[in-house]
């Protein structure tokens, strides 16, 4: 009988995070890992800290390259936080990361959460222990999945593609100097006028696993979430109808 189990270029499930952790580490310059923990960071991490510069953090399940690592950079991210595959971080590698691009810098840290349970719960644990490190630290909980409208069954809407645009409006607006407060001030804001939705032609599968769900060839999953959570709806395929439309994304921040 044909294995169920999807082929994947790794080398073992159990070492598949820590190996795409080193390599992109090896392939850029610009980062490093911090020893004994699943957290990146930008390799200039402590001139971030002396210019008095907001430190911005995210992070979360990895299988989701190039998030969350493959965002740090100047005006994105300063460092990102990798938990197993579709699985949120530890607390411990959180509150690492925290302090190692919040301490010594008064102008604070920013967590950058998509709004998942397990996420919210670990980056909001770690965020109370950094304050009670006498860090400044605030998070701001990303949630724009059109498909989801109830908080019945779900911690809300999920966090998906519009993180990224978050990611950027913060880290413009840190590279700028730009105090803690503003940030989440203008990056709220943002992130309350976006719109996504997911769109499925194929399951997917944690390494060593078979496929989390089933869809038919000639069916899709619309609005199912990054992990393989139920969408809102399964189809036929029909035929593609393609629109021009015009986007504005944000309004002028000043």
């Amino acid at each position: 009988m044909a294995s169920n189990v999807g082929k994947k270029l790794i080398n073992s499930k159990e070492r598949c995070v820590d190996e795409s952790l080193e390599g992109t580490a090896a392939s850029h310059p610009g980062l490093r890992l911090l020893s004994g923990h699943r957290v990146m960071v930008r390799e200039d991490v402590a001139s971030v800290r002396a210019a008095g510069k907001v430190t911005l953090l995210s992070g979360g399940g990895s299988g989701h390259e190039p998030a969350h690592a493959g965002y740090i950079g100047a005006g994105m991210l300063t460092g990102a936080i990798a938990g197993s595959v579709f699985t949120s971080p530890p607390p411990a590698d959180i509150l690492a990361a925290i302090r190692a691009v919040g301490q010594g810098n008064p102008a604070g840290t920013l967590l950058i959460v998509k709004n998942y349970t397990g996420d919210r719960l670990n980056f909001g644990m770690s965020l109370e222990r950094a304050r009670s490190e006498g860090l400044h630290v605030d998070m701001l909980v990303v949630g724009e999945d059109c498909a989801l409208t109830s908080h019945d069954k779900t911690a809300g809407r999920r966090g998906l593609a519009g993180t990224v645009f978050i990611h950027k409006i913060a880290g413009a607006l840190a590279e700028q100097g730009r105090s803690l407060e503003d940030i989440v001030k203008v990056a709220s804001q943002a992130a309350s006028q976006m719109g996504t939705i997911g769109i499925s032609l194929s399951p997917c599968s944690v390494p060593g696993s078979g496929p989390s769900f089933q869809l038919q060839q000639d069916e899709f999953e619309l609005g199912l979430g990054i992990h393989g959570e139920a969408g809102c709806r399964r189809q036929k395929v029909g035929t593609l109808v393609f629109c021009h439309v015009d986007v504005v994304l944000f309004p002028t921040y000043t």
